[in-house]
């Protein structure tokens, strides 16, 4: 049987509920909080004995949604006509401060079958820990409910953005990803430090890293893939990479072919801007069958790499010919070792643009042209 949805918060502007799904319902209402305590125009009676849940199974996570469902005893179950939900970040677990006074915190559907759903990217981000509890009410002739005590309280996590909500992303991308321009060239910018202390310490060759939290807060690439970190973007006039840097005076210059070639997978990994005009784009290049390809097979969505809007490798008269897009700055995530051999360390003669760095740099939630309708 299909499992009835809860599809919207309660501060949404759509219409109520019982328009929409007919076996549920939501219902802007002020409700005691998790101590009992009623304000004195709840419209809520006072409490007689309802079963209160216990045993509270969370299941089914993904980004914007969770399935709930939880244990009762049979007493006076069948005068339940509605469950209360009390849902909040982990960090408000204790107060409920909200920007608007008018946000009301908890969440109420009438009676079903367990397990249901509870949907809503107006109430729940991705990668967020929430804590719930949930009451069991029934609504009276007059209007008002009577309620049981709140169940225990239990914490869960929700997803990481799925391969669906990544090609929504990649979808917005392409858009404004523009015409393609040729280069020659991966390039990684760090300070003098960096590469003497990978001579010294790594045999000279540069390892993955964790990536950092900076893009998309669903992104599941953040804080689990590793990889290392190249640019392609070159400037329009001259067709080379550009003197300046945010990331330090020193330059890694390797051959495109050394890391994008038929031996490796692309995938999309983020789109996302600062606040900004422009925006960038993050892609994952993977040697086919390592365990960086393993891990993006099973999350990310696979680029064709000669036919995408974002960076291509094409075979033209016997050699490898590469494009990149113009519009969107690319961040590009190789995830094996690469020896400094295979290129050349020099300094660079331009700038330290710092403000340019988009280390652990937060998105932009409100920015229409790289969001999507889930959790930010």
């Amino acid at each position: 049987m299909e499992v009835p949805r809860l599809d919207h918060a309660l501060n949404s502007p759509t219409s109520p509920c019982e328009e929409v799904i007919k076996n549920l319902s939501l219902e802007a209402i002020q409700l005691c909080d998790r101590d009992g305590n009623k304000s004195q125009d709840s419209g809520i009676a006072e409490m007689e004995e309802l079963p209160v849940p216990h045993n509270i199974r969370i299941s089914n996570i993904t980004c914007d949604s969770f399935k709930i469902s939880w244990e009762m005893d049979s007493k006076s179950k069948d005068r339940i006509t509605h469950y209360f939900i009390d849902l909040n970040k982990k960090e408000n677990k204790n107060s409920n401060k909200f920007k608007h006074k008018d946000v009301p915190t908890k969440l109420v559907a009438k009676a079903v079958p367990l397990p249901m759903t509870v949907r809503g990217h107006w109430f729940l981000s991705p990668r967020t820990e929430y804590t719930v509890a949930v009451q069991t009410a029934s609504k009276q002739v007059d209007g008002d409910y009577v309620v049981s005590e709140w169940s225990e309280i239990i914490e869960f996590c929700t997803a990481d953005y799925s391969k669906v909500h990544l090609t929504q992303l990649l979808e917005k991308a392409e858009v404004i990803a523009g015409r393609m321009l040729k280069f020659s060239v991966f390039y990684r910018n760090q300070h003098k430090e960096y590469f003497d202390y990978i001579r010294e310490h790594h045999g000279n060759a540069m390892q993955p890293s964790v990536k950092d939290n900076s893009g998309s807060h669903g992104s599941p690439i953040s804080g689990k893939l590793e990889g290392i970190f190249f640019s392609c973007s070159t400037e329009f006039n001259t067709g080379k990479p550009p003197q300046d840097s945010p990331y330090g005076r020193y330059r890694f210059e390797i051959a495109a072919e050394k890391l994008f070639n038929p031996n490796t997978n692309l995938y999309f990994g983020d789109f996302y801007c600062m606040y900004t005009a422009y925006h960038y784009v993050i892609l994952v290049i993977a040697p086919v069958g390592s365990p960086g390809d393993e891990f993006c097979k099973q999350r990310l969505p696979q680029l064709n790499s000669q036919d995408n809007k974002f960076l291509t490798c094409r075979e033209e008269d016997g050699m490898l010919v590469y494009h990149h897009a113009q519009d969107v700055i690319l961040e590009v995530i190789y995830t094996d070792p690469v020896d400094l051999s295979l290129g050349t360390v020099a300094e660079i003669t331009g700038h330290q643009l710092m403000s340019l760095s988009t280390a652990n740099a937060k998105k932009d939630p409100s920015c229409k042209t790289c969001n999507i309708s889930v959790g930010r």
